[in-house]
């Protein structure tokens, strides 16, 4: 009788766990939603920009190249955005122009223009982990950040860098992802991400972006303008460094045809 009292304890004690376990990861990805959803909200109505950046890419050993970059952005409504990255230097990669339409849930379309070869290519959604023009940027980085792409965890409260942040796990949901997991460092006040760690496929960290030099635009969105991504397992690194940006430009549609990309400029 003693043992069988104490074997019911026992699974009512396994139960009681189970359900305080269950309960708890439901509210953690409540509020990681929350949290997403809130990141999301508070960058709405910009509606188009371009921006002046440098790209300085550099090896294990330190040796730097250094590229001067034009991007061109519009919101979409009702959709994701739509983006044009356009390098003017060095002159190897001169007239090279990236073409991005992001969506909410279908796979995202990307083309490069390659000048050398006058051949406009498009980028595979099962090759969208690959290095974009060998920087530590993937083409799935360029994507603008979409709720429905992710499955999301709130794991802690942690300070950054004197920071108080929100870290929240963002499982990515498309197959072809080349990560398993992105865990992300979000204020709370202005809910701007201060650094990002990605996974790979193998759940081994791959690498790391942290975000700052933040300004306030428009006096409601906040942009980055320092981007620092390092390689753990190359030893590898890129740096952003956006030079100017300006908003409500006056950009639409028509500036975002891939028909257009050899002319891009």
């Amino acid at each position: 009788m003693k043992h069988k009292f104490i074997s019911n304890s026992l699974c009512l004690c396994l139960s009681l766990l189970i359900l305080a376990t269950s309960a708890y990861a439901q509210t953690a990805e409540k509020k990681g939603l929350q949290i997403a959803s809130e990141r999301k909200n508070r960058d709405k109505g910009w509606q188009s920009s371009e921006s002046e950046t440098t790209m300085i890419l550099r090896d294990a050993s330190g040796n730097e190249s250094v590229r001067s970059i034009k991007t061109k952005a519009l919101e979409v409504q009702g959709d994701g955005d739509k983006g044009l990255t356009i390098f003017n230097e060095p002159a190897d990669v001169r007239g090279t122009a990236f073409l991005n339409f992001s969506h909410i849930e279908d796979a995202d379309e990307q083309w490069l223009f390659l000048p050398a070869l006058k051949k406009v290519k498009r980028i595979s959604s099962r090759n969208k982990s690959g290095p974009f023009m060998s920087s530590e940027f993937a083409y799935e980085d360029l994507s603008s950040f979409e709720l429905a792409k992710y499955q999301f965890t709130y794991l802690r409260d942690e300070t950054l860098d004197g920071v108080d942040c929100y870290v929240v796990e963002s499982v990515p949901t498309d197959k072809f992802s080349g990560y398993t997991k992105l865990v992300n460092w979000i204020d709370k006040e202005e809910y701007r991400v201060i650094k990002t760690d990605y996974y790979d496929r193998k759940r081994i960290l791959l690498k790391t972006t942290t975000l700052s030099q933040y300004k306030l635009y428009l006096e409601q969105y906040w942009r980055p303008h320092q981007l620092d991504v390092i390689n753990h397992q190359t030893g590898k690194s890129t740096q952003l460094v956006i030079e100017s940006i300006n908003f409500k430009t006056g950009l639409d549609d028509k500036d975002f045809n891939k028909n257009s990309l050899k002319r891009a400029r």
